[in-house]
């Protein structure tokens, strides 16, 4: 009786094998033999079911993606404005090994897409609904008078962006206590509230 291959597990077997290569050496590293290896397949194996390397690795990337969007879906049910807000920006920052490592994956990506117009392509499609996100709940916050500064929300959302990008990468660059990055993040959230820093931030050390 002919063996039943089951095809989609055996695209994920490679998608994993690719993000777990570019985790642990790099992202110049998931080369489709590097990859074929790790997955315990041939080279063919892998051109059946991907149409090169970027393939590959946008597959990798659309995974990680997913599974920010159902863990960010769990924590936002039943919540709202800037209650919502906070856990969109918290759950963005490398505050835990699995977030830590899809950092990892995301910066891993930014160089590569520079020179590859299908990843750049999915990274702004993702960038915009992040930044889409964001954009809607400030405006919610806004509505229902939460929010009270009449600052530009496009203004205010860039700069969350860029706060989150800055922090993310600095945590993996110089490792540190993860309440420092949730103290400034929620800084940030009573500024925008309040026109002043939280007291825990006013008292916290240096």
């Amino acid at each position: 009786m002919p063996k039943i291959v089951n095809h989609e597990e055996r695209r994920q077997e490679v998608v994993a094998a690719a993000r777990r290569i570019i985790l642990r050496d790099g992202i110049e590293a998931a080369t489709t033999r590097a990859i074929a290896k790790e997955a315990g397949y041939s080279n063919g194996v892998l051109t059946h079911y991907f149409t090169d390397k970027d393939d590959i690795l946008l597959s990798a990337l659309q995974s990680s993606h997913r599974r920010i969007t159902a863990r960010l879906t769990a924590k936002l049910a039943g919540r709202t404005g800037l209650t919502a807000l906070r856990e969109v920006l918290l759950d963005n920052l490398p505050l835990d090994e699995e977030r830590v490592q899809e950092t990892g994956l995301e910066i891993g990506f930014w160089a590569r897409s520079i020179s590859s117009p299908a990843l750049l392509q999915v990274q702004r499609e993702e960038a915009a609904d992040l930044r889409r996100l964001i954009r809607t709940l400030l405006q919610s916050a806004r509505d229902t008078g939460e929010l009270t500064t009449q600052e530009n929300l496009d203004d205010i959302t860039e700069r969350l962006l860029a706060l989150v990008d800055g922090l993310s990468v600095h945590r993996l660059l110089y490792p540190a206590d993860n309440t420092r990055m949730e103290r400034i993040m929620q800084s940030e959230l009573d500024r925008l509230t309040h026109g002043r820093t939280s007291d825990s931030a006013n008292s916290a050390a240096p």
